[in-house]
């Protein structure tokens, strides 16, 4: 593990592998780097691979104020990250909240972007169940900590076969999200509930576009998961996965995630 001291001040913590073209990977909500890192290794054999702790989540530093978790201030950490790495252009692969924060770089930072991938995640904003959701999941982080939060969330995010037959995995995503600071996950929790649409975002990109979805998520529904179409998109659906391809099946994970890079090399 490294950490950086960025420009956005915050200590990030981030895993790096692999050599080549720079390939950034974004974590879920209550989760860290250590979502991929089933998946690394794989992906490595593909480029640079780096992949950080968002603020407040496993060994990076919380921010402080609520407010400085919206999506736009993750992709400012993504950017300065690069900064630090001096990394011009990146491909980003973002999960589930790291889609989030991925469509906010891509939005803002659209020049130092050679590709995007949403694994498991939409550009769609939170609908009123959704964010009233958002805040029953503040008010249990605050009334009762990360940990009962984590052990109502994670089981949700697997599909319902490996939810019984495969509590390794359960278990694993637990520990991995009890690591996110409170501040962290309440501070994103409201920037999630704040977005807003970015199917616009998708809509202009000219850039290689990757919509990995999974056939049994019950966090992304079906409608969600493939706002946009185009030459320059591919939509896969992995089978017999939730929300958690990159821990349910890294292999296919992966190779769906190489592929797209081999097929959209520059040159």
């Amino acid at each position: 593990m490294n950490r950086k001291q960025l420009s956005t001040g915050i200590v990030v913590a981030y895993e790096e592998a692999g050599v080549g073209e720079p390939i950034v990977l974004l974590h879920g909500f209550c989760g860290s780097r250590l979502y991929w890192e089933e998946t690394l290794p794989y992906i490595a054999e593909y480029g640079r691979v780096i992949a950080p702790d968002l603020r407040g989540h496993g060994s990076s530093a919380a921010a402080g104020a609520e407010d400085r978790y919206g999506m736009e201030n993750l992709a400012d950490d993504v950017a300065a990250l690069m900064d630090e790495l001096n990394v011009a252009k990146i491909s980003l692969f973002g999960h589930s909240l790291g889609g989030y924060a991925a469509l906010a770089f891509a939005e803002k930072y659209p020049e130092r972007l050679n590709a995007l991938g949403l694994v498991h995640s939409t550009a769609f904003p939170d609908g009123e169940q959704a964010k009233e959701n958002r805040l029953k999941a503040v008010e249990t982080i605050r009334s009762q900590g990360v940990a009962p939060f984590v052990d109502g969330l994670v089981p949700k995010l697997f599909a319902p076969q490996h939810r019984d037959s495969r509590p390794e995995w359960v278990g694993k995503a637990k520990e991995i999200g009890y690591e996110t600071s409170a501040e962290g996950a309440v501070g994103c929790a409201l920037g999630m509930r704040a977005r807003p649409d970015r199917v616009s975002v998708l809509e202009r990109l000219k850039q290689p576009v990757l919509l990995l979805a999974g056939e049994a998520d019950e966090v992304i529904p079906p409608d969600k998961r493939f706002p946009v179409s185009g030459d320059n998109v591919t939509a896969v659906t992995l089978k017999g996965v939730g929300h958690m391809g990159m821990m349910e099946d890294p292999q296919a994970t992966a190779a769906c995630i190489g592929r797209f890079l081999d097929q959209n090399r520059e040159g």
